[in-house]
């Protein structure tokens, strides 16, 4: 049985000042899945993912990268990594091409002129190759950083907050390209800001709050399991109060008692057949209905309050 991408056991990170960044993670990341791992500033995030790359030693707990002990195979575990940090970090006066293939360098890796080009393609940078980095915009720039990260054909791929500062259109193309990497094998571990991302990309979500792994769940699970469906109806006349013959059902009113919303799980199949029956007994003629779905963003505001 082939091992898990990553696995992370009882994960500590405790600083001199008595900060606890991280308590007791536990984490299974399978071979070729895309994992967002979701959370508010300060909840761990990128500790953990430098942690998991070597950067930031753990008080406490066992990592594995590909099978390797992050510690006993420090050098097997590190190449199969690449990492896509933050920070914008490259020799501002050097090209594409030289910064790209000085990073497969750094991992003892024979030149690959092939592997360099292929990277460049993939990631749209192609024409840009000689191109000093200081030129680039800054989108460009960021796809530098994750051409650098696969440059020593690396397993794993972490993006930490992968679209900071970059604007919708590049984001959504980055995505595109994030997608085509997975469907080559890669495994994919990112950070992020936006929940939309997360949505629109990851196969599995994770949400850290505070230093502790709240949830590991499926997206479609989780949004499954946790979104709520509501059947909104537009009113001709506006209530001050939900009818007392309504008051069995999940009714709220909004906007000034112009819309009224019937709330319900989104694994439950519910008929509102019921619901509209008495709606016409009580003498309420809805002028419109439509339906509104829970995103992950609601469910995630959801689980760290609940925190």
């Amino acid at each position: 049985m082939q091992s898990a991408a990553i696995e992370v056991q009882n994960l500590s990170k405790i600083y001199e000042n008595g900060f606890h960044a991280l308590a007791g993670i536990d984490l299974s990341i399978k071979r070729g899945e895309i994992f967002a791992l979701l959370g508010p500033n300060g909840a761990g995030k990128t500790t953990l993912i430098n942690a998991i790359c070597g950067i930031v030693k753990p008080s406490s707990g066992k990592i594995a990268v590909s099978g390797f002990d992050h510690v006993t195979h420090y050098r097997q575990a590190r190449a199969a990594i690449g990492l896509v940090p933050q920070e914008l970090t490259t020799d501002a006066f050097e090209s594409v091409w030289n910064t790209v293939s000085f990073s497969r360098g750094l991992f003892g890796k024979p030149k690959n002129p092939a592997h360099i080009e292929d990277v460049l393609k993939r990631l749209s940078l192609w024409d840009k190759k000689d191109e000093q980095i200081r030129r680039l915009s800054g989108g460009m720039k960021r796809r530098v950083m994750i051409a650098k990260a696969l440059s020593h054909e690396p397993e794993i791929l972490f993006l930490d907050e992968p679209s900071a500062g970059v604007d919708v259109e590049l984001r959504k193309s980055m995505w595109a390209q994030v997608r085509a990497l997975s469907e080559t094998g890669v495994t994919i571990i990112l950070t992020t800001h936006y929940i939309e991302e997360a949505q629109e990309m990851a196969n599995r979500i994770g949400v850290i709050n505070k230093g502790k792994l709240i949830l590991t769940e499926d997206k479609n699970t989780l949004m499954h399991k946790m979104g709520k469906r509501q059947m909104i109806f537009v009113l001709r006349d506006a209530l001050g109060a939900i009818p007392a013959e309504l008051s069995a059902y999940p009714l709220t009113l909004e906007e000034g008692g112009s819309k009224m919303a019937l709330t319900y799980n989104s694994q439950d199949e519910d008929d509102i057949s019921e619901v509209l029956d008495h709606l016409k007994t009580s003498g309420i003629r809805p002028r419109d209905i439509y339906s509104r779905q829970s995103s992950l963003e609601d469910i995630f505001v959801q689980l760290v309050e609940a925190k």
